[in-house]
């Protein structure tokens, strides 16, 4: 096992007191909440889906690298508890209400594998694979399986499985791929940061 970025932070802020440390993690799992939520903003709606491009998976797998497992997924099952209290933190839609009724429409899916992807990229992080970025990319790429997997298993309720695929996951690898290489590579900077403070 590696220490998570978040606990290599907290130990270089040496701080003895146990209120202190819970408080840096909850910080920390607010910090990626809220970074979800405003990825969700940033989203362009395409016309031949219900699915719209946003930047929140890069928000949900940076989140579990570097807060670990369980306060990856705990980060993000607080995201959609504030959807569900019916806060307008998931993408805006036209078509698609905020609150509760959109983890059951045609994105749910993706919403639903969101605390699944963090915790299995927070797993691998543990194990040192956010520290090189080939490893960092495979990760995350784990984590994104995961997202799609869920997005478009969801959406074959709403429509044929053909379909599903040319609406959920065909638009979006090109896409995907670019954020995730993006992303893989702020985590091994983030530790080298890290290592020079």
């Amino acid at each position: 096992m590696h220490p998570t970025l978040l606990a290599t932070l907290s130990i270089v802020s040496r701080s003895d007191s146990r209120a202190v440390r819970v408080a840096e993690r909850a910080g920390a799992v607010a910090f990626v909440t809220v970074l979800t939520a405003i990825a969700a903003q940033i989203s362009v709606p395409l016309p031949f889906t219900p699915v719209p491009l946003t930047l929140q998976p890069m928000a949900v797998l940076i989140g579990g690298a570097a807060l670990g497992a369980r306060l990856g997924m705990t980060s993000q099952l607080a995201y959609l508890a504030l959807g569900i209290a019916g806060l307008p933190v998931f993408a805006a839609s036209p078509a698609l209400a905020q609150g509760p009724a959109r983890l059951l429409g045609p994105t749910g899916g993706y919403l639903m594998a969101y605390p699944i992807a963090a915790f299995v990229t927070g797993w691998l992080a543990e194990r040192g694979f956010d520290r090189r970025y080939v490893t960092a990319v495979l990760a995350m790429s784990c984590g994104l399986i995961i997202i799609f997997a869920g997005g478009v298993l969801w959406l074959t309720r709403f429509m044929q499985p053909a379909a599903a695929l040319a609406a959920g996951l065909y638009p979006f690898i090109a896409e995907d791929i670019v954020k995730l290489l993006v992303a893989g590579a702020i985590m091994p900077a983030l530790w080298s940061l890290t290592r020079r403070t």
